[in-house]
């Protein structure tokens, strides 16, 4: 299912939180950039939240003048019927320095993230959405920080179980394990942890709009193991959790050898690849479409989206930045608020 938008009336667009990531690279033009974007606009009613100043000097590099009610804590974010800001007043322009990541920019992108999601844990948004965050900078600002997904049970008290998931038009990527050391992977796989991946994957499929997902699942090992000639993993670990899983109603195959499977999921149409590591699924969706990856937090009560490219300190202030993924992502979530409203209301 393309991500694309729906024209709704006022009242039916659900209510997005767009946070303001890095200030020092590439969120300010685009976030304005998505204030002024009429298929954001058509599907989804935008609260940006940040510093109107950093706001306003992204709008002019961006070469775009997006039309903003001013929004303040209390409002009933229900009424709106345009793109509103929500002004913290917390970063002077002559603060920020372009291109370096720094503990005022890291400052600034945690304020207005915790904020969104403040929101949306309290009713008032339906999801929220922010633009690039720097690692760097966010581990001036909050020591021990590792990422969005720990930052953001953190700021809401959440204990369940949360996955971030890479996403394309054509096919998504979820994994078992994720930023841990490559020599930790083996050990780290269980059958219980992949049908874990597995159920997760499927209801935030279902939750995005498609109603019967298909999920390849990649090996382990070269070959996917080649009957376990280089290793045992795929027989002993991996096989087993998909036929497990099978038993539940997962739509499931595999596994499949991991230098193929994704040339298999576009063309055969699974909606979804579970792979076993990080960098198993990275590379090839940042081949398949570095500009237009989107990185979803699943598993959390309300959507969590974002582009999946980084700051891109090396272009900040020349008015390039593409907005594709971060379109995309707003979308995503947007599609994805609106099955939650309607799930809850039947």
């Amino acid at each position: 299912m393309a991500l694309s938008p729906s024209r709704h009336d006022a009242s039916e667009r659900p209510i997005i939180a767009l946070a303001m990531g890095d200030p020092a690279g590439i969120s300010a033009e685009l976030a304005a950039k998505l204030a002024a974007d009429d298929a954001v606009n058509h599907a989804a009613r935008l609260i940006i939240i940040g510093d109107r100043r950093i706001f306003d000097e992204g709008a002019r590099v961006a070469g775009v003048a997006p039309t903003l009610q001013a929004a303040h804590d209390g409002d009933a974010f229900s009424n709106l019927e345009s793109p509103a800001f929500l002004d913290l007043g917390h970063l002077a322009l002559e603060d920020v320095d372009q291109g370096k990541a720094t503990p005022a920019g890291g400052e600034f992108a945690s304020t207005n993230f915790r904020k969104a999601l403040a929101l949306a844990h309290g009713g008032q948004v339906d999801a929220v959405c922010f633009t690039p965050f720097n690692k760097k900078a966010m581990r001036y600002a909050n020591p021990g920080y590792d990422d969005e997904i720990r930052f953001v049970a953190d700021a809401i008290g959440f204990e369940g179980k949360a996955r971030e998931f890479n996403i394309l038009e054509s096919v998504w990527n979820a994994r078992v394990t994720s930023h841990i050391p490559l020599k930790d992977v083996a050990a780290a796989l269980t059958p219980e942890s992949i049908i874990d991946e597995l159920a997760l994957t499927h209801r935030c499929l279902q939750q995005a709009g498609h109603d019967h997902p298909r999920i390849a699942v990649a090996g382990l090992n070269p070959h996917a193991g080649d009957g376990g000639s280089f290793g045992m993993e795929e027989i002993e670990i991996i096989e087993p959790a998909i036929q497990r899983a099978r038993e539940q109603g997962m739509d499931v195959e595999g596994p499949f050898p991991a230098d193929t499977v994704f040339l298999r999921a576009v063309k055969e149409g699974f909606h979804a690849v579970l792979t076993m590591y990080h960098d198993q699924g990275q590379i090839a969706m940042k081949m398949m479409g570095f500009d237009s990856g989107v990185t979803m937090l699943g598993g959390l009560p309300f959507a969590v989206c974002t582009p999946a490219h980084g700051t891109a300190y090396d272009i900040a202030g020349r008015g390039i930045a593409d907005l594709g993924a971060s379109r995309q992502a707003l979308l995503l979530a947007a599609r994805m608020a609106s099955r939650a409203r309607q799930a809850a209301a039947d």
